[in-house]
């Protein structure tokens, strides 16, 4: 058996409408395999994976000495992550 790979769309009448025309030397019976798109999964567009209760309870918790004066200057900060590649 061989297969051939065409491309094509379907009207709203399920009807295959092909990209090109097969070039078959005879009428003979086919096969079509559709493939469909996978569902798309709204967790996989978002990377982060941080918890946003977490992050709110972080802000909280850092907002009030921020308010107050109580920073760190960036390369503090910077200095302070694990850092590695």
């Amino acid at each position: 058996m061989k297969a051939l790979v065409v491309t094509g769309t379907t009207d709203e009448k399920g009807q295959l409408i092909l990209d090109r025309p097969l070039t078959l030397d005879t009428p003979d019976p086919v096969r079509i395999i559709r493939v469909l798109p996978e569902p798309k999964d709204e967790a996989e567009d978002d990377p982060d994976d941080t918890l946003v209760a977490e992050i709110t309870a972080s802000v909280r918790k850092a907002w009030p000495p921020g308010q107050a004066g109580q920073t760190l200057l960036i390369l503090e900060v910077w200095e302070r992550i694990d850092f590695r590649f």
